[in-house]
């Protein structure tokens, strides 16, 4: 059945059936996916004038965080990029992703397989209707090379193509936008440490401050100038203001083991890094991205543009998959009953097959699909269409954030000026017997508040500005590729392996270690 007198060449068949495949790929159906004009806004808000400037247009730093001039801040960052396990498992499925884009572009070539058996077999003349002729024993051996192309006719697999890249690329700024999350959330964690050391360290100057004050009153009690009442009302503020280090105290504590597993280590790893809020400082002049250029500055929304631009293409696939599917075969080999035999003369066998499939009655598969195609097309669009959206209402919150905490702070120094002042006039009459004791109570007590006032609308402003920062995208234009970073901190992590190991086991053969 496969032999043939025919002497055409087999090398000339094979050229000529990829030459045919070739001229026959011509169109790619569907629709050809456009970027979403960016929003037509001008503004993000209504400004408003502010002592820390915004200065708009200006570029965003790649790595924004080192605009706080704090070397142990962008070392935490540099050690998650290392080993936190979120960033390696958003990386992870970026590189999947990246894998199967890539696999699927070999549909595009021709496959080429190669095959070799050997048969030993026997036959019986009952086999052919004549039982009393005797049977045979023989051996058969076979090599072949087998060339199959898919004609790519009407663009289907192109469109798998472009829907698998859009993927990766969505993966891609899914990516960006985790590795933006930990970074702010380092900082803003690294913030409210410099926050709660700095109203721990207030407590316990305005415990000691309490304190002296508590032996001043002793005195006078000893001396006759003031009653037991006055003794009793301070070691109870005393104790009072005691009680606010313990909680002070534990959320310290939780706030370094978030900041350790922020970084991809244990929360019983020693963190050499502290931070307080004097060594913490931001420029008078932060940048501010165009509006127009916030839809290609937001990871998330490039990774929403990416989903949209792979609904796109799968209405191309569902499209192309109602016409003809075109596929051409080659088949070449050698046939004989002796290893010797093969590649003689007369040994060769060959084969071209093409094959039509063309879809006539699927009870209304197809036409549902590419409903369902195009209704998923329009979901991704209003998804797009709701986070740009929510990405403006981000930017302006935080600029409207930043300008509160500009006025809190202004009047947070005011009242910390003032009570500090009230404070020590209240003591230098006290002491002389010009005001009572519960003068002095009230002004303790309002220059206590006003310092912790004081140090939360600090670390809230520079809270904020991390927000902001984050809100505008993180500035990942401006820097490497950080798949490439990850993918080498990763080599770096792992033994070599032979070429055989690297097929059988591909996983990593040591964990990452831990600083």
């Amino acid at each position: 059945m496969m032999l043939s007198q025919s002497k055409t060449p087999p090398s000339r068949i094979i050229i000529t059936s990829l030459l045919l495949s070739l001229t026959l790929s011509a169109c790619t159906l569907g629709p050809d996916f456009k970027r979403p004009d960016p929003p037509n806004v001008s503004t993000y808000r209504q400004n408003k004038a502010t002592e820390q400037a915004l200065v708009l247009g200006k570029e965003l730093p790649g790595q924004w965080w080192t605009l706080y001039h704090s070397k142990p801040l962008s070392a935490l960052i540099a050690q998650a990029i290392k080993h936190n396990p979120d960033l390696q498992s958003a990386h992870a499925t970026l590189v999947q992703a990246q894998e199967l884009a890539q696999a699927k572009k070999g549909s595009l070539l021709p496959s080429l397989d190669a095959s070799a058996f050997s048969t030993r077999q026997q036959i019986s003349g009952a086999q052919f209707g004549n039982p009393s002729m005797g049977g045979s024993v023989f051996s058969l051996y076979n090599t072949s090379v087998k060339v199959s192309y898919t004609l790519d006719v009407f663009g289907a697999i192109r469109r798998q193509i472009e829907n698998l890249s859009a993927q990766a690329d969505y993966q891609r700024f899914q990516l960006e936008a985790a590795f933006l999350t930990i970074a702010a959330n380092i900082v803003t964690t690294a913030l409210q440490e410099a926050s709660l050391r700095a109203q721990i360290t207030a407590t316990e100057q305005i415990i000691d401050a309490q304190a002296q004050q508590l032996n001043v009153i002793q005195q006078q009690f000893d001396l006759g100038s003031t009653s037991k009442a006055a003794v009793l009302a301070q070691q109870s503020t005393l104790a009072q203001t005691r009680t606010y280090l313990p909680p002070l105290q534990q959320a310290l504590a939780q706030t370094r083991h978030r900041l350790t597993t922020l970084v991809g280590t244990f929360p019983s790893t020693d963190l050499a890094a502290q931070f307080n809020l004097d060594e913490l400082s931001l420029p008078d002049a932060l940048p501010l991205s165009l509006p127009a250029k916030l839809v290609e500055q937001r990871p998330d929304i490039r990774a929403q543009e990416a989903a949209l631009h792979a609904a796109s293409a799968q209405i191309g696939v569902v499209t192309a998959s109602v016409f003809p599917d075109f596929t051409i075969s080659s088949n070449v080999g050698s046939i004989a009953t002796q290893a010797s035999g093969l590649f003689m003369p007369g040994s060769e066998i060959w084969n071209l097959t093409a094959n039509l499939l063309q879809p006539v009655f699927h009870g209304g598969d197809f036409t549902h699909k590419r409903q369902a195609a195009v209704a998923s097309y329009e979901q991704a669009a209003a998804q797009y269409r709701s986070t740009v959206l929510k990405a403006f209402q981000d930017v302006a919150d935080t600029l409207s954030a930043l300008e509160f905490d500009e006025n809190a702070l202004k009047t947070q120094d005011a009242a910390l000026q003032a009570a500090q002042e009230s404070l020590s006039l209240t003591q230098t009459q006290f002491n002389i017997g010009a005001v009572s004791y519960v003068s002095l109570l009230n002004a303790q007590r309002d220059y206590q508040q006003a310092r912790m006032g004081r140090i939360k609308a600090q670390a809230a402003r520079l809270a904020d500005t991390a927000a902001l920062f984050q809100a505008l995208g993180g500035g990942w234009w401006q820097r490497g590729n950080l798949s490439e970073v990850l993918t080498a901190n990763q080599k770096t992590q792992q033994v070599p392996c032979r070429f055989f190991d690297c097929w059988t086991n591909p996983l990593p053969t040591s964990l990452p270690a831990k600083d």
